[in-house]
């Protein structure tokens, strides 16, 4: 995970406001069947690592007791903070995964959302067992884009390594099994998929490809020609003045 950790913690302060509105949430059965294998429930815990805007602490608050919400990157959180603010429970925190500040034994569980392929992985796993209660686990969940459901799907991913310089150097989907077993306590972990998808119009399909990290924003290189042919894109796929972008939620759980 070694070059993009650099620049990790602030590449997306730019890109708050499309994050905010155009970022996939997690399916509910998902959310559930999470909390369920980490144990956790209404008494809980739980501190979500690397929590961005709030997306997926969003969905723990009012499932759980307590979340601190551990994010590094102030822009990202204070937008969690301006939307979750004032709901029981919300304990922000500006901190890093591998330095969190938190006690020791301090959480029932873990979670971090479409986050950990940014974390140095030997420092979380250090700093997850010390904040962990023994015996406790960690809970990873990514949404990935599903590329083959459709000629609008494959040519996205098509559009998106041709303007985006450093695409395959960040996405999670560099990860493999070896990567998990290293992370997850004497190699052992639980997987497990569920269903997702949105529907944008074409501002929105817009939005989200420029919440992403390695998408060129307007005034650099790229953008204006990337936009210029996701309009063609769209308009030669589109239903009804929209598009669907499919995922596939990926749950990954275990000690560490």
């Amino acid at each position: 995970m070694g070059k993009q950790m650099n620049n990790s913690k602030e590449r997306f302060s730019d890109r708050v406001e499309n994050y905010v509105k155009y970022r996939p949430s997690y399916p509910i059965p998902a959310v559930e069947y999470l909390l369920g294998v980490l144990g956790c429930g209404a008494d809980s815990v739980v501190a979500d690592i690397g929590a961005g805007t709030g997306i997926f602490c969003a969905l723990l608050l009012g499932r759980v007791k307590t979340v601190y919400v551990v994010e590094p990157n102030s822009n990202m959180l204070d937008a969690a903070k301006a939307a979750l603010s004032g709901t029981p429970g919300f304990v922000p925190l500006h901190a890093p995964a591998e330095a969190t500040g938190l006690p020791d034994g301090s959480a029932d569980g873990i979670t971090a959302a479409q986050a950990f392929h940014w974390f140095d992985p030997s420092g979380a796993k250090k700093e997850f067992a010390r904040i962990l209660k023994p015996g406790r686990r960690v809970g990873l969940i990514w949404n990935w884009r599903i590329t083959d459901s459709g000629d609008f799907s494959r040519a996205y991913d098509e559009l998106v390594p041709k303007y985006s310089k450093d695409y395959k150097e960040v996405n999670h989907h560099r990860l493999n099994d070896g990567d998990f077993r290293a992370f997850f306590r004497n190699g052992v972990y639980d997987r497990k998929d569920f269903p997702n998808s949105q529907y944008f119009d074409f501002e929105g399909i817009k939005g989200r490809l420029l919440s992403a990290s390695y998408a060129p924003n307007p005034g650099q290189p790229g953008h204006e020609e990337m936009i210029a042919e996701l309009m063609e894109l769209f308009g030669k796929h589109n239903s009804g003045g929209r598009v669907e972008m499919r995922y596939r939620t990926e749950v990954y759980t275990g000690e560490v």
